[in-house]
């Protein structure tokens, strides 16, 4: 494997490229839907395939293919070649590549139960027992839909700096939704689950422990009643502050973005937050769905820190815009697979504990919400978000009170981080599946941390 990856480098070279990559792929990947206790959707094989990136007189060329051999890779890299010297003719600003470390690394992965070895029927008789156990703990629940998937990779990497990784990757995704319904009351409720383990993570979380906390969650949302609109002190529980650390500000510090006009185009060395908030995005979290080893331009990944006590003091980078800010890249290069170029993406992204309890963030609210679990959210560039939350409940004189369902809370990303008075001891992350143009498996997380105020409203 490793002589071919050098004859197409060499290959890429020899016509004139100033920089050449290739990266190999053998892929196995399974993805199951259940619906209601019928299985709607069955997907599982092996898939082999390549891509090649070259610049040349500053442009970036890109092919891929569903085959690994030498002579399709080798064609492959004349395409990628001649498609970037048209591109060159209409460059303004041509690429350049900050300098990274040569690297020569070997990254293997051996889970106690190899998803490729645990037969498909196991895997759809996971699904369908936890679709049973959502069922019968409540005839008020109307709806379930579970979707799996399991990919198990081994990437080959190799530049014309000479850098050359194999490593392994094995992802473990769990999404499960979930309604209950009421009179002319209906709740939802959805669990995420991912790993980079192998299929013995579900002998510890079963089947039946899911599916009870995804029903008992939608069930237990039905009395609860509607929230106050208007703006209102909170505490946000890890699952919400992730959310709101990846989509409110994570995207906005991806490099690409804010060359793209972000909220933080001129605001790096600036106080952009409480002085209580610091910020990480960290590849390098033992066992995280957001870790690994190497990106997908064979930089290793690191623990960047984005802000810290309020400033923020740095983006996250590939190599062509690490060259741009003067700066080193940070290993967020990442594609989803083969057929697709490396992008900017979020690793984990994460608040850092404070040193608050979970009782002494509410001490001091008189009214406000404590906004535990989130249902989806989005943000934009100006720096506006909106997260809806599927589980909520008020803080009436410092004490937690009457759950509330259907809120949301928005804001300015960086007039909320501003308004962090108070951080919580606690720590938790979780996983998530980010899109952005292609699919990338992430953590974000922190403790709960609490808000002097943000815009409550009723609707999700």
């Amino acid at each position: 494997m490793r002589d071919d990856l050098a004859k197409v480098v060499d290959a890429g070279q020899g016509l004139g490229a100033e920089y050449t990559e290739v990266r190999m792929q053998k892929l196995f990947n399974t993805t199951l839907t259940v619906k209601d206790s019928r299985v709607e959707s069955v997907k599982e094989g092996n898939e082999n395939g390549a891509a090649v990136r070259v610049l040349v007189n500053g442009a970036w060329g890109f092919a891929s293919l569903g085959t690994l051999e030498r002579q399709s890779l080798t064609n492959a890299v004349a395409e990628a070649c001649k498609m970037a010297k048209a591109a060159s003719l209409h460059v303004k600003t041509p690429v350049k590549l900050a300098d990274s470390k040569t690297v020569e690394a070997k990254v293997t992965v051996k889970p106690k139960k190899d998803p490729k070895e645990v037969s498909v029927e196991k895997k759809i008789d996971l699904l369908l027992t936890e679709d049973k156990n959502v069922f019968d703990y409540d005839t008020r629940v109307k709806s379930c839909t579970i979707n799996y998937m399991d990919i198990a990779a081994t990437d080959y990497f190799m530049n014309s700096d000479r850098t050359y990784i194999e490593q392994d990757k094995l992802y473990l995704y769990l999404l499960s939704y979930t309604t209950a319904k009421e009179a002319d009351k209906l709740t939802f409720s959805h669990d995420l689950l991912g790993y980079t383990s192998g299929f013995e993570a579900f002998d510890t979380e079963t089947p039946e422990v899911i599916g009870r906390r995804v029903a008992k969650r939608a069930v237990d949302q039905l009395k609860a009643e509607k929230p106050k609109g208007g703006t209102f002190p909170a505490v946000i529980g890890p699952k919400v502050i992730g959310i709101f650390a990846h989509e409110a500000f994570g995207h906005l510090a991806e490099a690409d973005l804010t060359l793209s006009g972000s909220v933080l185009t001129d605001k790096l060395g600036k106080r952009v937050a409480s002085e209580k908030v610091t910020i990480y995005d960290d590849g390098t979290l033992e066992g995280a769905f957001g870790s690994f080893r190497y990106d997908d331009e064979g930089v290793p990944v690191q623990k960047t820190t984005l802000i810290k006590n309020g400033e923020i003091v740095s983006l996250m980078h590939n190599r062509e815009t690490a060259h741009k800010f003067g700066t080193k890249p940070t290993g967020n290069a990442r594609a989803e697979d083969f057929r697709y170029e490396p992008i900017i993406r979020m690793r984990n992204t994460y608040l850092t504990r404070g040193d608050y309890s979970f009782k002494e963030l509410f001490e001091d609210i008189k009214f406000g919400y404590y906004i535990k679990d989130y249902r989806g959210g989005q943000a934009n560039l100006d720096g506006t978000f909106q997260v809806g939350v599927q589980e909520a409940y008020e803080i009436v004189n410092g004490e937690l009170g009457t759950p509330v369902r259907n809120l949301s809370f928005s804001g300015n990303t960086l007039e909320t981080l501003h308004k962090v008075d108070a951080i919580g001891k606690n720590f938790e992350l979780s996983v998530g599946i980010c899109g952005k143009g292609q699919r990338a498996p992430v953590g974000a997380g922190g403790p709960d941390v609490r808000v002097q105020e943000v815009l409550i409203g009723g609707g999700a």
